[in-house]
C-alpha cells in the first residue's frame, strides 16, 4: 500500500488505476467536474476522451457521483456517443455519496480524499489544487470488500432505509 499525497494523486489515478483497467473501472466521486488529462502525448483532453476510449477497449465503466457536473462537464459529455450507446456504460447519481475512490479490475485501487475534479486530482498548478491524501492499494482482499459494498450500493439496498429520499433526483429503488 502506498500513501498518495497532494499532484502524486494525479499520477497515481490518471497514470497507473485507470490505465490498468481492463474489465472494469469504477470511479466514486463526490465531486465532478470537466477534468483534463495528459492523453499519452503531451496533449491534455478531457477526462470523458479516456473513459470513452475505456468503453471502446470493452473495459465496463461505472461512475458513481454525488451531484450533477456542471455545464463544461455536460458538454464534453455529448461529445461522446459511448456513454449513451454502450451497454458497458453505468452511472449513478447519489446525494449522501461522499465516497473517493477509483478502481480497476479486482486488483488495484485508489482510495482517498480527491474528487474528479483538476483541483483534486492535482492537474492544476501547483498553488491552485487542493491538498489531498489517499492509498494506493492492491490488497485484493480489501478491494473486492468494498467492490463488494460498492455492488450493493449500486443495486440500491440502501435505498429504502435512507432518510434522505427527498433530495434524490432518481432513487435507485
Amino acid at each position: 500500500m502506498d500513501l498518495i499525497l497532494n499532484e502524486a494523486t494525479y499520477t497515481a489515478v490518471m497514470g497507473r488505476v485507470v490505465p490498468a483497467a481492463r474489465r472494469v473501472l469504477w470511479i466514486v466521486t463526490a465531486d465532478l467536474k470537466d477534468l483534463f488529462v495528459d492523453n499519452g502525448t503531451g496533449r491534455f483532453v478531457p477526462f470523458l476522451e479516456m473513459l470513452a476510449g475505456k468503453l471502446r477497449e470493452g473495459v465496463e465503466v461505472r461512475l458513481i457521483h454525488a451531484k450533477e457536473p456542471g455545464p463544461r462537464f455536460r458538454e464534453d459529455f455529448d461529445q461522446f456517443p459511448e456513454f449513451v450507446r454502450s451497454d458497458l456504460f453505468e452511472r449513478i447519481l447519489c446525494p449522501r455519496m461522499h465516497m473517493k475512490c477509483v478502481i480497476a479490475d479486482d486488483r488495484m485501487a485508489y482510495v482517498g480524499s480527491a474528487n474528479l475534479t483538476g483541483a483534486g486530482m492535482g492537474a492544476k498548478s501547483p498553488d491552485r489544487r487542493n491538498f489531498e491524501a489517499g492509498f494506493l492499494t492492491e490488497d485484493r482482499d480489501h478491494i473486492r470488500e468494498l467492490m463488494a459494498w460498492l455492488d450493493s450500493f449500486y443495486l440500491g439496498d440502501f435505498c429504502e432505509k435512507c432518510q434522505r429520499r427527498e433530495l434524490c433526483p432518481s432513487p435507485i429503488r
